[in-house]
This record gives C-alpha cells, sequence and structure tokens, in this order.
C-alpha cells in the first residue's frame, strides 16, 4: 500500500511540474547589467549593456504589455548632459529590432561576408564601425516582436490587440514608453535621436511629432533608413516613373545594360535617368492611350535602354512594368535566375523560369539564415539573458489598423517646423525594390514642400539594398554619415532653437 502510494504521490508531483514547466513566463519588469568593452576607430569604448523588460501602462497603471530591449551606454563619460541617445525601431510592422541591433549601429554585429551573404558557423563578432562612440542606443522591439507580448489582467484576459496594431496606436503607446525610459535612466537632457527602417520611418516619423505635443520632448534628429511613404501618396504615374531609376541600378548591377550605359559607373547613369523619369516618361504615362504611336515607341525603346528589359515587355504592359515582373523577367533568358525585392543583387532559383512573379524572396531568406542564430546566440551567451519566449523575428501583428489615415510624413514636417533644432537623414540602398531609392527622395521633397527645410534634411544613398548596412563598405560608411548627423546636429543646440 505504501508503494502504491509513493508511486502515486511521484507521479502527481511530476505531473504538476509538468504543466507548471509548459508556462513560459514573460517577464514585466526585470534587467541584467553586463560590462563591456569595444574597439571603434581604433579608440577602446567601454559600455554597459542593459537587457530586458519594461512595461506598458494603461490609464490605470495596470501593466497590459512588456516591451523587450536593450540598452547600450558609454561609461567612461563622466557627466552625459549632452551625450547624444539614439532610439532604434525596425519595422514590418511586425519585425524584431534585430536587423540594426546586430548588423548595422550596435558594438556586435553578426558574421557575413563582405557583400552581407551568410556565413558558417553562425555567429557574432565587434563591429568597428558602430556609433557607440559618438551615441549611446537603445533597441525596441514593440509588442509581439523580439521577446515582447501583451499581458494578461488579473482576471486572465488579454488586453484588446487594437490598443496596439495600428498605425496610430503605435506611436501613442511607444511614446509614453519611451517617456517612461526617459525617466528612468535620466536622459531627458541628452540631445535625442530616433533611427527607423523600413516601416519604422513611418513609426518615427510619426513619434517626432507625439513626443513634441504630447510628452513635450523635443528630439535633435529623424534617420530614416529605406524609408516607406511616410503617408505621402504618389499612385499612378508618379509610382510607375518612379520605378524607373531603380530598374536602372539593378540591371547595371547584373550588366544587363547595354555596352554604353554598362561602361559607365552607376552615379554616372543615375541622374540621368532621374531626369528621363520625371520629365519624359511621367507625362508620357499620364497620357495613357493617347499617346501618339510614335511617342509610344520612342518611349518603349528609351525604357527598354535603360531597364535591362525587352521592348516586348514594355509594350505588353503598356509601360507600366510592375515591380514583381521584372524581379522574374530581367535575367529570365540570360542565366533563368529571380532577383530579391528588398535587395537585387541576390539572385533566387524558382522551379519554373516562367510567371509573373518571383516564388520568394531570394534575400529574405539568405538574411534569415544569418540573423535568427546570430540574435538567439547573442542575447543568451554574451548579454546573459535567459527566457524561454521565442524570440519573434517577425510578431503576429495583423491585421494592422490604418483606417484612420497615416499622417506620418506631415506630423515629421510639422515637428520640423515647430523644432528648428530638428533635422532629418534618409538613406536608401540603390538595389533596393521594395522601398526604392528614388522613391526616398520623392518622400524627402514631399516633406520639404516649400523648400525652407533644405539646411536640414540629407539624403544618402549606396551600393547595396534595402539593409544596406550588409555590405561592409556601406556598412562603414553610413555609420560615418550617422556620426556625422548627430554631431553636426547636436552641435547646434548651442545656438538655441530659433529661425
Amino acid at each position: 500500500m505504501m508503494r502504491k502510494t509513493y508511486v502515486l504521490l511521484v507521479s502527481l508531483i511530476c505531473f504538476a511540474l509538468s504543466i507548471h514547466a509548459q508556462k513560459v513566463k514573460i517577464p514585466i519588469d526585470t534587467t541584467v547589467v553586463t560590462n563591456h568593452t569595444t574597439i571603434i576607430k581604433g579608440k577602446t569604448i567601454p559600455y554597459k549593456a542593459t537587457t530586458g523588460f519594461q512595461p506598458v501602462w494603461n490609464e490605470m497603471g495596470e501593466p497590459i504589455a512588456s516591451l523587450f530591449y536593450t540598452y547600450y551606454k558609454r561609461n567612461d563619460i563622466k557627466n552625459d548632459e549632452n551625450r547624444p541617445l539614439l532610439i532604434s525601431f525596425n519595422g514590418g510592422p511586425g519585425s524584431a529590432s534585430v536587423w540594426m541591433h546586430v548588423a548595422y549601429t550596435g558594438p556586435r554585429i553578426l558574421k557575413i561576408d563582405n557583400e552581407g551573404f551568410p556565413v558558417q558557423p553562425y555567429g557574432i563578432k565587434a563591429n568597428p564601425n558602430s556609433i557607440l562612440d559618438v551615441a549611446d542606443i537603445v533597441f525596441v522591439n514593440p509588442v509581439n516582436t523580439g521577446y515582447s507580448r501583451m499581458l494578461k489582467d488579473a482576471e486572465g484576459k488579454m488586453p484588446d490587440k487594437k490598443i496596439f496594431f495600428g498605425v496610430n496606436e503605435d506611436i501613442k503607446y511607444l511614446a509614453t514608453w519611451i517617456n517612461t525610459f526617459m525617466t528612468r535612466n535620466n536622459r531627458w537632457r541628452s540631445p535625442k535621436y530616433l533611427i527607423g527602417e523600413s516601416y519604422g520611418t513611418t513609426r518615427v516619423s510619426g513619434l517626432a511629432l507625439e513626443l513634441q505635443d504630447s510628452h513635450w520632448m523635443f528630439l535633435n534628429g529623424v534617420i530614416l533608413v529605406s524609408p516607406t511613404q511616410i503617408g505621402f501618396k504618389f499612385d499612378g504615374p508618379v509610382e510607375v516613373a518612379n520605378r524607373l531609376p531603380y530598374f536602372t541600378a539593378a540591371a547595371w548591377y547584373h550588366k544587363m545594360l547595354p555596352t554604353e550605359l554598362q561602361s559607365k559607373d552607376l552615379l554616372e547613369i543615375l541622374p540621368e535617368v532621374e531626369n528621363y523619369a520625371i520629365n519624359e516618361l511621367l507625362p508620357a504615362i499620364v497620357k495613357g492611350g493617347y499617346l501618339s504611336n510614335s511617342k509610344k515607341e520612342e518611349i518603349i525603346t528609351k525604357m527598354a535602354y535603360y531597364s535591362g528589359l525587352s521592348k516586348k515587355t514594355i509594350r505588353q504592359n503598356n509601360l507600366e512594368v510592375p515591380k514583381s515582373y521584372f524581379w522574374k523577367d530581367l535575367l529570365r533568358e540570360k542565366e533563368g535566375y529571380t532577383i530579391g525585392r528588398l535587395d537585387s543583387r541576390y539572385k533566387g532559383m524558382d522551379i519554373k523560369e516562367s510567371g509573373d512573379s518571383p516564388d520568394y524572396n531570394s534575400e529574405l531568406t539568405a538574411w534569415l539564415h544569418a540573423f535568427t542564430p546570430a540574435i538567439n546566440y547573442y542575447i543568451t551567451e554574451e548579454l546573459n539573458f535567459k527566457t524561454d519566449l521565442k524570440y519573434n523575428m517577425f510578431g503576429p501583428v495583423r491585421p494592422w489598423d490604418r483606417t484612420k489615415g497615416n499622417n506620418t510624413g506631415e506630423n515629421l514636417r510639422k515637428a520640423m517646423a515647430m523644432n528648428a533644432n530638428l533635422h532629418t537623414m534618409i538613406q536608401s540602398g540603390y538595389f533596393d525594390g521594395a522601398t526604392t531609392y528614388f522613391n526616398a527622395k520623392y518622400v524627402m521633397w514631399q516633406l520639404n514642400a516649400n523648400g525652407k527645410l533644405t539646411n536640414r534634411l540629407s539624403f544618402k544613398g549606396y551600393r547595396s539594398g534595402h539593409m544596406m548596412y550588409l555590405r561592409n563598405e556601406d556598412l562603414i560608411q553610413a555609420n560615418e554619415d550617422i556620426r556625422t548627423f548627430i554631431t553636426t546636429s547636436s552641435s547646434k543646440i548651442s545656438k538655441g532653437s530659433k529661425y
């Protein structure tokens, strides 16, 4: 009888432990601090890494979500009142902060080759180009990205997703979170900068005004990496004409242009194509079927010359070749490969060479190979943060509410108008087919509609794709551009915020 009782007791204990083990704990408000050194531009930089969770509260002061973040602070600066702080967001929406964290501005980056392609064994190495020498950095993961999660209330109910998943909702709760972070870390006096990539540019453009209007937090700079439209409308003929310079860049990279163009450097060609797209192609597309046959053939011939596509393809598409078709068709006859959407330097191999679009994104597949092992290893082994939560490279944030409108570009322009110390820099890769560099220039032009922001807006282009920093040469230059942007703009504070 005793033996049966013992066996039953052990079984119950094991069952209870197994039930407990299945519940993954979401930390609400906890951090782990580690100390490190790195070498940047030949100088040893000591820094502290704080990794953990900071809550999002509702109006009643109850935690409704917990955001995972990593904060790098140089710890040999005795007085940090003039020490800039860069707050970093990636995009999606639904993307973790992993991309810029371990490949761009942070002190440690993933192991890849000089062109950005994955190599094994996967891992992490020092980033001698990090901007940590001139600014502290915090990488933030919005709800459901990275380890960030929503939290159940006392009754076990989840908060309404609508609080977090929308253009304006995202901006509102993240602004409040930033306010808390600034207070907790005593950074209110610091020059403040936001950097966002892809959809993150929508996020930081909106945050610029939200922080200013609702939290009285005035920024010194916003960096838009591979920007979206940020609410500016350029569908129809403008969007179609704007594709051509990107087509030229991708065709040049794959040596698909006529010899006369191919023999020139990329930056010799692009101004010519940009001028043609605006002054010749756009008016032709506007006329549609009322364009004369002779003019249409002239346009078709020139588009083929600049794009690497056949005249037949352009004619069959009425001058409006979709980007997805371009990715499928550019190398179809020559090599039978597709090219990447986010970075057209990458090649893909479809099951069939026929079709209108690639079967998969060749560049994203390659990136996930390198980034996923690197971030999971890095957080656990080097930052010493342990959790059983899954790191969401891309988290569930759908449906994303866009019904209230996206006015983030207008909001950034308004913030710049009201804050004479606010500067904006745009960074784009010439081979990015998702958020093309020429559309990024167009966004900059719309921001400067009255022509009075010219001295506070700048554009930087790179010979790579959506994540231009993956190519080592561009990693060096892009970080140097950020370093210059921060140093220059923060030095102007002493002159006062005035026109």
